[in-house]
């Protein structure tokens, strides 16, 4: 590819700088489970604003049992209506959509609880600090094919005077999160969602607006549009088919979480993905590429 852009990563601005963390990124069900009861049982601290965010997103240190991490804090109270999805609602999507993405057992979703906390209950995560020299997962390029390695997924207004083509890379780590989101149908899949971790590990944050039941997939993640699932995805959508059977530990879960019709919503696209199994096309009657897309 001649020319790339590498897309910059989310930029998020607080009053305190991330510190070191002491609960190691979830690696297996053990560790998850120790960063679950840290996030959970822990005296959480607030240090910080993460201005850049469209709700209120506070950056924070929980403790517990001589355990500490950074984590992230989303106050219910500090989320702003949407037109399409009920108020007071994104917090427990966020924790349903870690629910779905530990049963993929892909573990895109970093450790994600509900609690209460200083400004009322809310969503709480694991902070994940990105990896600044992991290779570019999204770029722009100044040519018509996407090159090897590499995924088109439309052209994109630069300035006034120049598009450039929108690339992702065919990463089976994206390939995944593609296949989740459809799951999910996420609204709001951006650049910024994207945190490759130290040791090549690839976290996905930002799922509050999920798990509608209409059609509203938003994505820059559509290079594979229309191709047949690998093998992998298939399995895992027929063991997540199982899951979601009323009266399974997730089905029972997600009841907590979101209501009938979205679960309803649920186990029917993953019963499509399955029929089809293809990758989903971009809508026609909705935008395809959440905005702003990074």
């Amino acid at each position: 590819m001649s020319a790339p852009e590498r897309i910059p990563p989310r930029s998020l601005t607080a009053t305190t700088e991330p510190t070191a963390v002491s609960a190691a990124p979830a690696a297996s069900a053990a560790s998850a489970d120790g960063v679950l009861a840290l996030l959970t049982e822990g005296e959480l601290t607030v240090r910080g604003r993460i201005r850049e965010a469209s709700n209120g997103v506070l950056f924070c240190t929980v403790a517990y049992e001589g355990r500490r991490a950074d984590c992230v804090y989303k106050p219910v109270a500090g989320e702003r209506p949407l037109w399409d999805f009920p108020d007071g609602t994104l917090a427990e999507r966020e924790v349903a959509a870690y629910a779905v993405s530990e049963a993929t057992g892909w573990g895109l979703v970093p450790p994600t609880v509900l609690r209460d906390g200083p400004y009322g209950p809310g969503m709480v995560q694991q902070w994940i600090e990105p990896d600044p020299y992991a290779p570019e997962l999204l770029a722009l390029v100044d040519e018509d094919e996407p090159g090897d390695g590499w995924k088109a997924v439309g052209r994109a207004q630069v300035d006034e005077h120049r598009t450039a083509l929108l690339v992702h890379a065919d990463d089976v780590r994206l390939r995944r999160l593609a296949v989740l989101d459809a799951v999910i149908n996420n609204g709001d899949r951006k650049g910024g969602h994207l945190l490759p971790a130290p040791g090549g590990r690839l976290h996905a944050i930002d799922h509050g607006v999920t798990f509608h039941v209409d059609d509203k997939l938003r994505t820059l993640l559509w290079g594979w549009a229309g191709e047949p699932l690998p093998a992998e995805a298939e399995a895992v959508l027929t063991a997540l088919d199982g899951s979601l059977a009323p009266g399974a530990p997730l089905a029972a879960r997600l009841t907590d979480l979101i209501t009938a019709p979205e679960l309803d919503a649920l186990r029917a696209r993953v019963r499509h993905l399955r029929t089809t199994a293809r990758h989903p096309h971009p809508p026609t009657d909705w935008p395809a590429i959440p905005w702003p897309p990074i």
